[in-house]
């Protein structure tokens, strides 16, 4: 039958995951970084999702398409209900793979960096001139390693940093020195539940990544982060180049 119903432009897609938010069927779920529609018969061709896309990938028209199943869709919602409190993700889960925890705010994306202004106050409060700020290296969105989906675009053919959150706080010159031209991924394998080990040999297993730099403090419980990453590499039968670099509390590069 032909209807009013949703189209996207993957093309134009940038992951950012609003649109399945906006959704309440559940209609919308993130593949491989991009939103897709899971079938026609979830969509009831009101568009609550356009105004969320910013960049205007999705549009609405009148097309072939199965008829609008407001019962499926009850169906459908109740069951990802129930997975999301069993903790399970499945093909038909209203929640995005692409966000671990169900927070828009947790959604893959790249970032394009562009050279940073900062504005100095004289003791009047009055602005100065403006100058040049360093310019942050970070080149994706989210970082923490629980949250990073393992499909990532921005994965393939990256060079990983895996990096104990305190480090970006001891070492100053952690962007230039470390996280550019790389993938940030952080944890504290401390405070963290559970093994990073698996997630990171998933990464490892469906990305073609192409090294691993792993960044420690020097205190003993941060070689966690050292051990789950060469797990991650053992488990997963990836050769490539790696190092750890060990930050002292002091702030100075211990081991390189």
């Amino acid at each position: 039958m032909k209807r009013n119903i949703i189209t996207i432009d993957e093309s134009k897609c940038n992951g950012c995951a609003l649109c399945v938010s906006a959704c309440h069927e559940g209609a919308l779920r993130m593949v491989d970084g991009k939103a897709r529609l899971i079938t026609d018969s979830y969509c009831d061709g009101l568009g609550a999702c356009l105004p969320e896309c910013p960049t205007g990938a999705i549009t609405i028209g009148e097309r072939d398409a199965e008829a609008f199943d407001e019962a499926a869709v009850k169906t459908h919602l109740s069951k990802a209900a129930a997975d999301v409190a069993a903790g399970a993700t499945t093909a038909t889960t209203a929640l995005p793979e692409d966000l671990p925890c169900g927070c828009p705010g947790t959604a893959s994306r790249t970032i394009a960096r562009k050279p940073s202004v900062h504005t100095q106050t004289t003791a009047a409060h009055v602005p100065s001139m403006p100058q040049t700020a360093p310019e942050s290296q970070l080149r994706q969105w989210p970082v923490q390693i629980k949250l990073v989906p393992v499909k990532a675009p921005y994965l393939q053919n990256a060079n990983l940093l895996v990096a104990a959150d305190c480090t970006a706080f001891a070492y100053a010159n952690i962007h230039d020195d470390f996280m550019k031209n790389r993938i940030t991924l952080i944890g504290c394998p401390k405070l963290d539940e559970g093994d990073y080990a698996d997630k990171l040999t998933a990464i490892l297993q469906n990305n073609a990544i192409k090294s691993v730099t792993v960044l420690r403090m020097e205190v003993p419980c941060c070689g966690g982060i050292a051990n789950a990453v060469k797990t991650a590499l053992i488990r997963s039968g990836t050769m490539i180049p790696w190092q750890v670099v060990t930050i002292g509390t002091n702030g100075e590069v211990l081991q390189d």
